[in-house]
């Protein structure tokens, strides 16, 4: 639990990096200040995969033994009902764009703003309701490896995971990712949004060779100690089956107050309070309790955490959609 709180810590950073990265003079600033992107961050550590995910830009996996397992989250709102009841219950309003006369076109949208996903990073523009908290999931894989996809929405799209594996099945990476968005970009030729990333997990190699055994025991020994004929062969004995792929962690919720441990981290000896985010230390009564703001219904004690810094609160509140809109970048969209 401790690495993955570090991990989520280096995911917000990379979130606020993203947010405030200085603009080339080529670049449209104005329109760079509320322009948005997906963001889907996967760690590898030795057999472990961690994957953070914000948007529809999606992460799977194919083992050894063909299973296919979803490691993020698609956040469009046409087929995520649990963020579309977020939204809602948070007093945005989620629905189709109105071409006159009651007819409705077009994916679902969040309003205002219109966006069509309800997690991205920047869109500043587009009202309070969408958020760059991402949906994190860890799974052990398979000793015996397998592929990972990596895409943007312009593959999903058109493709079925199937179909992306398919497609490109026997094919080293590199030339994978480019036969899966050939494959995707064929049917209308469609290029806008399309980007693949490609990873094959080797399997394990084979452990090192046991070492020869012992003369055998001459005489009476001999025949009491001979091994039975159990009727499996040597390469029976060093067959081992490969691990299934095994789910960990997964966490996705909108709002940091769930996802933090609520003993962490508070240090005891010297009576001081360590923000739960950059970790600075600070004087009783100069955090800010996680849960101020929540409609946690248990009465909290001034001692409950985690606490934040104030300048760590202000990126919680923009990231749950709750800085006030005085604050956000200012747009002329409607």
């Amino acid at each position: 639990m401790h690495f993955l709180w570090e991990w989520l810590l280096l995911f917000m950073h990379v979130v606020h990096a993203l947010l405030y990265c200085s603009t080339y003079a080529h670049i449209n600033v104005d329109l760079a200040k509320t322009s948005g992107t997906t963001v889907t961050f996967v760690i590898l550590e030795g057999w472990v995969v961690t994957v953070a995910s914000v948007g529809d830009s999606c992460c799977i996996f194919e083992s050894a033994e063909g299973g296919i397992y979803h490691l993020s989250a698609d956040h469009r709102l046409e087929c995520n009902e649990e963020e579309r009841h977020r939204i809602t219950a948070s007093g945005g309003e989620v629905g189709r764009l109105n071409a006159g006369g009651g007819a409705e076109i077009g994916p679902l949208r969040c309003w205002p703003g219109g966006l069509c996903l309800s997690r991205s990073i920047g869109d500043m523009d587009v009202g309070e309701f969408i958020v760059p908290v991402p949906y994190v999931k860890q799974v052990k894989l398979s000793t015996a490896g397998g592929r990972m996809i990596i895409s943007s929405d312009g593959v999903w799209d058109a493709l079925t995971a199937e179909e992306a594996l398919d497609c490109c099945r026997g094919m080293p990476p590199d030339a994978a990712a480019a036969q899966i968005v050939k494959e995707a970009v064929k049917p209308k030729g469609l290029r806008d949004d399309t980007t693949c990333i490609v990873v094959d997990i080797l399997p394990q190699e084979k452990p090192a060779a046991l070492p020869p055994p012992k003369k055998p025991v001459k005489g009476m020994l001999k025949a009491m100690f001979r091994k039975k004929n159990s009727g499996s062969s040597s390469q029976d004995k060093d067959y081992m089956e490969p691990d299934v792929v095994e789910e960990l962690f997964e966490e996705g919720s909108a709002w940091l107050s769930e996802r933090l441990d609520t003993k962490y981290p508070l240090c005891n000896i010297f009576k001081l309070f360590m923000c739960a985010v950059c970790q600075l230390e600070m004087k009783p009564g100069e955090g800010i309790s996680i849960h101020v703001g929540t409609s946690n219904p248990v009465k909290l004690r001034p001692w409950d955490g985690p606490f934040l810094c104030s300048s760590c609160n202000e990126k919680k509140e923009a990231m749950e959609g709750k800085r006030p809109s005085g604050n956000r970048h200012g747009s002329d969209s409607d």
